[in-house]
């Protein structure tokens, strides 16, 4: 009778193994392409936030320049009128990489920025003045290039908070 038994009990689990293998097969796929999609976004999110700091660090970079030349020229007396467009350009450049940099990086990314920015709009209003004939008491191209140095140390702060973000680390 054990034999009987045992044949019972192998063939119960065999029938059983038969009906719950697809089913532990599909469990396991769901379970497979659920991390894969997991893995994707966060690939996803990397390589976002990696040409948002790229973006942002490259306008940040150029308007700092072009607001340097600019100081320069109008302290020499040649700036003209490419030299100011190029400047609104990369002005308007800077802002927009901003903007679209808000939705996709963290906070502390955000107030480096926001740092370097104090810096670079307030040394831009100078220029615009200054360029106007209407600077304030003291205002001068050669003062503003002295205090466009602040905004050097604030560049490279940011660039190591975004490559800290990314993984990056010297």
């Amino acid at each position: 009778m054990s034999a009987v038994i045992a044949a019972m009990i192998t063939a119960v689990v065999g029938v059983l193994g038969t009906l719950f293998a697809p089913l532990l097969h599909q469990r396991l796929t769901v379970r497979q392409r659920a991390e894969e999609v997991r893995t994707e976004d966060r690939r996803r999110r990397f390589e976002e936030r990696r040409a948002a700091y790229t973006a942002m660090n490259r306008a940040s970079r150029q308007f700092h320049t072009l607001l340097k030349d600019a100081l320069h020229r109008i302290r020499d007396g040649v700036y003209t009128d490419d030299d100011r467009a190029r400047l609104e350009e990369a002005r308007r450049d800077y802002r927009d990489q901003y903007a679209e940099a808000q939705m996709i990086v963290p906070e502390r990314v955000l107030a480096a920025s926001r740092d370097l920015n104090t810096v670079l709009a307030g040394i831009d209003a100078v220029a615009k003045r200054i360029d106007r004939g209407l600077p304030r008491e003291g205002e001068t191209a050669a003062v503003a290039l002295l205090e466009l140095k602040d905004a050097e140390p604030r560049l490279s702060e940011m660039r190591r908070i975004m490559r800290e973000d990314l993984g990056l680390t010297d």
